[in-house]
């Protein structure tokens, strides 16, 4: 009886009759279809006649359906830890922001919102800020990833305008791809790049990466460029396009500050960015020579203290050339968040206005006051969000709302801001669950509904505006977010001016506002929907903006038009800076952070599908083979990291992928996931002067060995495991949890340890305990069904983790002690095809007999990278590896 039955999957539904909505994921905005099968559960698939993805969808994407679950939703306003109704809730919101405003100014007072707000939910967020409060103390964790791509853009072309579009990327010559691993990030646009790539293998892709990333799979050229070293690259690069003939003459009568910027770039160094002479010409070579080019960059170049400068480099060499707003040309910022784009266009920035106007303009603030017979305008920008968090820990802001973000874990020197909330005087938070670190902060807690449950428009990374849609019930009390806003502003006072019956009515005011804008020369402009009805809304097809009578959809900036004071692009000077932490004797080493492919910003939702959590089920620092044994580290090692604001505990993960003195983390891992490893803890609060983004890639760490006594690996049914250990690490699986453990010293009573863990003070218990060797394997069962297993022993625990976790709820228990399979149950070891739930094991064998030997035949053997593809660069490098001498011949 230790087989379960054959799981017998509903018939899915007819896409004719699923609703169509957009990815709550990355910037990519994936159309997905969202219906009911047979047995009522919910279906997501990729939607075909979506433009920025055509059916695809990734990892994430394919596994949206399972992250719906209702166990840890908010679904009750909380004011302290009781429950109560929204009245109560709200007037003590309204009255805590009224009375500080009254007794500290404007300025005592902001809000903290997110890239996965929708934008109607922006908007009235930005409205009640900047227009009825009358500061500019809002800003967003977009802040934390694009905020100097929008300043990049707005210093060259007078506005936060992407030119181009996805299908840049398919119709280019080259494809210049510098502090993005698209294939990871930005998987469906990967792979749109790589089936391009097939189609026409003549088309060249350079990685500019100081890792070696997956994204490298499709790579003809990778330059590893140094921490930093971006700015001086394309410098080089602009020296080059200025000797070679390859300026163009026509197109610069149209851009200012060419003799400055060039001026720069020959006054600065091109060792700086790392690359030898050969490799920097090879590159100069390839984008000079190549007049279809598209750069593609992202948090590489934007996480930095001189990030801003990074995309002006950038973006000079496309300005010189004349390479911008054509077919195949131009550079292009993807975007990490679903609306990212959406609340820039809103002005959820701080230091912007709604619908790209600038707040430093008075006849924008003036328009915008008027359109909304506001009380007030803010006439500076507003705190961004690193000075907002400081401000709250100096006691000037007396009140904070924090809207579908986790700023103690994301934000650098998280433990500082988790301080600062603690000790402020009043935190809302509204989110969907309560079990985030940032919410535990909370004096009110309003519970907010969820993607499928909401109905409103997001803006992906190429302008495209999509509807998001609503498929499922709105649980518990749970409201929309544009809604408690507005019902907050009524209660403040401003009634008439918050008074939306429905998401399609904020749309309605938000595109008619943006006519406003177009009439005074901005870019944004959608006023052919300001009278948008119900139901036009409800059948809104994608579209890229702008969309009005004088343009509809297309590029920008091909013509030599811009939106700056005179028409005129501006090229900027640009001195490459090096980072602002320097390594040290005690600091030795670069800490690189980011994300990984299955799971996304700090898990609240990826965390909660089992398939997401088994690619890479724990935080890790991937450290350079010399660096570790020259600190005597060994594979599967645990590493104390330490920086002078913070310290984490880390799987040691042994790899070339790095340069020696660098390391990488993972971003995501939270206090309600993992013991010891918020990564942001670690990191520096040094921002860029221009944008205020933080630099998240370069702070200096020390490392250490964490002399461990012992190393676990549990698993548990329905109860959630609460561990006591310096290091530990929580995830979901199909059949409960999984966790990894470890301590300095053994507990006197190991059984009693595991009870404890797993409250499980009554359940029947089978061991085997070797105190002399420091091991245990503990089985809990109930009439012979395994409710919880904890194995330790000296040493990381070797063991086939699939099959312990699939033996929770199985009888027999005391059989799962062995820690293997049996012969007739072979093990298919960790997860590398979430999709199709491939292992490594089942891969290896596959490829070392001889049946598969490529990544098309491993698809057609397992099924393995035939889904979303985003699996197959590791498929490759797996080929590699257990490719066996004769078969390679």
């Amino acid at each position: 009886m230790n087989a379960r039955p054959a799981r017998v999957r509903p018939a899915r539904p007819d896409p004719a009759s699923m609703t169509r909505s957009t990815c709550p994921y990355c910037g990519v905005g994936c159309g997905v279809l969202i219906g009911r099968d047979a047995a009522g559960g919910v279906v997501v698939k990729g939607d075909p006649d979506h433009p920025a993805n055509y059916g695809r969808l990734c990892s994430k994407g394919t596994a949206l359906a399972e992250t719906l679950g209702m166990e840890d939703r908010l679904l009750t306003p909380r004011i302290g830890d009781r429950n109560t109704d929204w009245d109560e809730a709200l007037d003590l919101v309204a009255a805590k922001f009224s009375a500080a405003i009254r007794d500290h100014g404007p300025g005592s007072v902001a809000l903290y919102v997110s890239g996965q707000l929708l934008t109607e939910d922006y908007y009235v967020a930005n409205k009640l800020m900047k227009g009825f409060i009358g500061c500019g103390n809002i800003d967003t964790n977009s802040r934390l990833c694009m905020a100097s791509s929008v300043a990049g853009h707005r210093r060259a072309f007078g506005t936060d305008t992407v030119p181009g579009l996805y299908e840049d990327l398919e119709t280019a010559d080259l494809v210049v791809l510098t502090g993005s691993n698209l294939a990871w990030c930005h998987p469906v646009l990967y792979q749109r790049l790589v089936a391009a790539k097939a189609a026409r293998p003549e088309m060249r892709v350079v990685v500019i990466d100081p890792r070696r990333t997956a994204t490298c799979d499709i790579a003809d050229l990778h330059l590893r460029v140094s921490c930093g070293g971006d700015a001086a690259l394309f410098n080089a690069l602009l020296v080059a396009i200025a000797e070679r003939g390859a300026l163009d003459h026509d197109f610069l009568t149209h851009v200012n500050g060419f003799d400055e910027a060039l001026s720069a770039a020959r006054a600065s160094d091109p060792t700086f960015c790392g690359l030898s002479d050969s490799e920097i010409s090879e590159f100069c070579d390839l984008w000079v020579n190549t007049p279809k080019v598209v750069t593609v960059y992202s948090q590489g170049i934007n996480q930095s203290s001189s990030g801003t400068d990074k995309v002006n480099a950038i973006v000079n060499c496309h300005l010189a050339t004349g390479r911008i707003g054509q077919p195949g040309m131009g550079p292009f910022s993807v975007t990490g968040q679903p609306n990212a784009m959406g609340g820039r266009e809103v002005g959820g920035l701080a230091n912007m206005l709604a619908c790209h106007m600038d707040i430093e303009n008075p006849a924008h603030r003036g328009a915008v006051q008027a359109f909304w017979n506001s009380p007030a305008i803010a006439e500076t920008a507003g705190l961004k969000a690193v000075d907002m968090f400081r401000a709250v820990g100096e006691g000037k802001i007396k009140a904070i709302w924090i809207i579908h973000t986790n700023p103690a874990v994301s934000m650098p020197d998280a433990d500082a801001v988790r301080s600062a909330l603690q000790g402020c005087d009043f935190v809302v938070v509204s989110d969907v669950t309560d079990q985030t670190d940032t919410a535990r902060l909370a004096d009110v807690l309003l519970p907010a509904t969820a993607w499928a449950e909401k109905e409103g428009t997001v803006t992906n990374s190429d302008r495209t505006i999509s509807r998001q849609r609503r498929i499922l019930p709105i649980p518990g009390q749970a409201r929309h977010d544009w809604d408690i806003l507005a019902d907050v502003a009524q209660r403040m006072g401003w009634a008439e001016a918050f008074s939306w019956g429905s998401a399609a009515e904020v749309f309605a005011e938000y595109a008619a506002l943006s006519g406003v804008g177009g009439g005074m020369g901005v870019d944004f402009d959608i006023s052919d929907l300001a009278g948008i009805t119900a139901q036009d809304y409800a059948a809104l097809e994608p579209f890229v903006w702008p969309r009005n009578a004088r343009k509809s959809g297309g590029r920008f900036f091909a013509d030599g038009v811009f939106h700056t004071p005179d028409g005129k692009g501006r090229m900027l000077p640009v001195m490459p800076r090096p980072p602002v932490s320097q390594a040290s004797a005690e600091y030795p080493f670069r800490l690189n952070t980011g994300r990984t492919r299955d799971q996304w910003h700090t898990m609240t939702r990826t965390a909660k599908s089992p398939r997401l959590n088994q690619h890479l089920g724990e935080p890790y620092l991937e450290i350079h083979p010399r660096d570790a044994a020259a600190l005597g580290l060994e594979a599967a090692d645990l590493v104390a990291v330490r920086s002078p604001q913070g310290k984490a505990i880390l799987r040691v993960m042994i790899s070339d992928t790095v340069r020696m003195g660098e390391v990488f983390a993972p971003m995501h891992w939270t206090g309600e996931t993992a013991a010891a490893a918020r990564i942001d803890a670690l990191v520096r609060a040094e921002t860029d002067p221009v944008s205020g983004q933080p630099e998240s890639k370069a702070s200096v760490v020390a490392l250490e060995r964490f002399a461990a006594g012992w190393f676990g690996f549990a698993v548990s049914g329905g109860m959630q495991p609460q561990p006591d250990a310096p290091y530990w690490t929580r995830v979901r699986t199909t059949t409960g949890w999984r966790m990894e453990l470890a301590g300095a010293e053994q507990p006197d009573d190991w059984v009693a340890y595991a009870r404890a863990m797993f409250d499980l003070p009554d359940a029947e218990v089978a061991t085997v305990i070797d105190t002399a060797r420091g091991s245990a394997r503990i089985a809990f069962h109930q009439g012979g069904v395994l409710l919880a297993a904890l194995f330790v022993g000296p040493t990381p625990v070797a063991l086939s983790r699939t099959h312990i976790v699939a033996r929770v709820g199985t009888e027999n228990a005391p059989a799962v002690l062995a820690g293997r399979p049996g012969a007739d149950a072979p093990d298919p070891g960790p997860t590398v095809c979430a999709c199709l739930n491939v292992g490594l094991n089942q891969i290896r064998d596959a490829i070392e007999s001889g049946r598969a030997l490529s990544v098309q035949a491993l698809g057609e053997a397992l099924g393995a990278g035939t889904s979303c593809g985003s699996c197959r660069p590791e498929l490759a490098t797996l080929i590699t590896r257990f490719r066996l001498p004769e078969a390679a011949q």
